[in-house]
């Protein structure tokens, strides 16, 4: 089941792994999920951009571990712009990390929706979807 009253969303997809943004990017296309997928490597840049405009990402798929900015570090910039986020942007944590910590410390960020291991498959995709639709369209 496609959603087709999201394909007008912005996503963001940070990850300093071009392989890993390219293969989630193409999933997503793949899914209908969105029409404007921007990609970044950084995720200062990323920032920069959300913070400029915090209603234009509905859905973000952060990486944790990059290098000059972590996803930890983008979470906690991200602070100042948490009511202007906060029901308009979902964040959803995609990592290679198995790590139990990072599931526990993920619940301290109100703004993270989920936390998905990569790779990312077309089931939750879909969920996220159904998470997202108003009830009239599921």
């Amino acid at each position: 089941m496609h959603f087709t009253a999201y394909l007008c969303m912005t996503t963001f997809l940070i990850d300093d792994d071009s392989l890993s943004n390219y293969l989630t990017e193409t999933l997503l296309k793949m899914e209908d999920f969105s029409s404007d997928i921007r990609t970044f490597e950084a995720a200062d840049e990323a920032l920069a951009e959300l913070v400029q405009q915090p209603e234009q990402a509905r859905v973000v798929f952060l990486d944790l571990h990059m290098p000059l900015m972590s996803g930890w570090e983008f979470l906690d910039a991200l602070a100042p712009y948490r009511s202007r986020l906060l029901g308009n942007c979902r964040i959803y944590i995609l990592t290679s990390s198995l790590a139990l910590e990072d599931l526990t410390r993920s619940h301290g960020y109100d703004l993270v929706a989920g936390l998905i291991h990569k790779p990312i498959d077309s089931g939750e995709i879909r969920a996220i979807q159904a998470a997202m639709a108003p009830a009239d369209l599921t």
